[in-house]
């Protein structure tokens, strides 16, 4: 395999997961008497340009089907965080409705719905049926297709292009990085912005933040090696925010190359940060597997434990990277009988390989667990807050990344 950005010949294997089905491929009862596809799991890094990259095999067009269940209005602070950067950017541009703002992979209209109350002309790009339905319910319109140079050439020749462009937690999901990049500068109107959201592969190496590893993201991404494929796509990086989403992310301010923007001393002083912590030396990824494997071994002995004490134990969050991680653990519903989850696409189903069942949250107190394993650990303040209704049963919130944690 070569590198999807540098063509570099691959041969430093950075983390083996095993076998797996696609993350948020959720079966019905009936599909569970039916075979279940699974791929190999592997990052590789590449050592010209440091992108960390899965192995070739699931392809885009399996992974986001029509009925694709994650929907980002379900979190509440997701929603928040899509309001606070609406407000900010538009106020930082000066938008208004004489603008035009298009996301890419705009799921439910999560985000651009605070555009549309301001009047400020927008385009959703959405390739899954579910969620792009939901965007419209909203009167935000929406092109149901993949993005890429092709489809941004066809916007272009229909006269239009953006003042603003927006792609939250999108950019690891391409699998031709470079091809959606030079979409983004053949979109992007001479005097535009574009801004981008990932989770940052130095907080994920950091804190061993294995489970987001999933076929649906096929980049791990750090400042340097994003702003090595935005300059050959002919953009450039002038301003990066640091942001707790997903364990750590990073949301990048870009332009064209040749717009005289200065840029922020903050992206020197990550790319620092970066070089300091050996993101350029192959020796930082080589003792990833053996963190990731002391996690998973630690979960199973904690499950293993609370079983023989005849404990109670339930998961909260249908998460994709709750199903990485059940799925490289072996964990099976001898050990997590169900999952609840808020998301009512998702309640009724099944997971993904570990076949646990999803209930709704309104059905945790009839459980009374003594045990909470909460699967997106990300968002663990904001799913007890919800669930206050168990504080009378004493019952114990655990996560188990970075490592197992117990909230009181």
């Amino acid at each position: 395999m070569k590198c999807r950005h540098c063509n570099h010949l691959l041969q430093h294997q950075f983390l083996d997961l095993g076998f797996a089905p696609p993350s948020n491929a959720y079966l019905s009862q009936a599909d569970l008497t039916r075979p279940e596809l699974y791929y190999p799991l592997k990052l590789y890094v590449c050592e010209r340009c440091w992108l960390v990259q899965t192995e070739d095999y699931a392809a885009a067009d399996s992974l986001f089907a029509s009925d694709y269940a994650y929907f980002s209005s379900t979190s509440s602070g997701c929603v928040q965080h899509a309001k606070q950067y609406s407000e900010k950017i538009i106020e930082i541009l000066s938008l208004t409705k004489n603008s035009f703002v298009i996301e890419v992979a705009s799921n439910d209209g999560y985000l651009l719905k605070n555009f549309v109350e301001q009047d400020i002309p927008c385009l959703g790009i959405e390739p899954t049926d579910s969620t792009a339905d939901a965007a419209e319910k909203l009167n935000i319109p929406v092109l149901r297709d993949f993005f890429g140079e092709t489809l941004a050439k066809k916007l272009v020749s229909s006269g239009k292009q953006a003042d603003l462009i927006i792609g939250n937690n999108v950019y690891a999901h391409v699998p031709d990085i470079n091809d959606f990049t030079r979409g983004l500068k053949a979109l992007l109107k001479a005097s535009g912005t574009i801004t981008l959201e990932f989770p940052h592969l130095l907080q994920l190496i950091k804190h061993c933040q294995f489970d987001t590893v999933y076929h649906e993201h096929f980049s791990y991404l750090s400042l340097f090696t994003v702003s090595l494929i935005f300059e050959k796509a002919g953009l450039r990086i002038f301003d990066v925010e640091e942001l707790p989403t997903h364990g750590g992310s990073l949301r990048i301010y870009a332009c064209h190359q040749e717009h005289k923007r200065p840029v922020s001393q903050i992206v020197a002083d990550i790319l620092k940060q970066e070089q300091d912590a050996g993101m350029r030396s192959l020796m930082l990824y080589q003792n990833f597997q053996a963190r990731a494997d002391a996690i998973k071994n630690q979960l199973l002995s904690f499950l293993i434990e609370q079983k023989n004490k005849k404990k109670v134990v339930v998961a909260y969050g249908a998460a994709a990277k709750g199903n990485t991680l059940l799925n490289y653990a072996g964990i099976k519903p001898d050990l997590v009988p169900v999952v609840f989850d808020a998301a009512k696409s998702k309640q009724g189903q099944y997971l993904p390989g570990s076949h646990i069942p999803i209930l709704a949250p309104e059905q945790l107190k009839d459980m009374s667990p003594d045990v909470v394993l909460i699967l997106p650990w990300n968002i663990a303040d904001e799913v007890i807050t919800q669930n206050s209704v168990l504080v009378p049963f004493n019952t114990e919130w655990v996560v188990a990344i970075p490592e197992m944690q117990v909230y009181e």
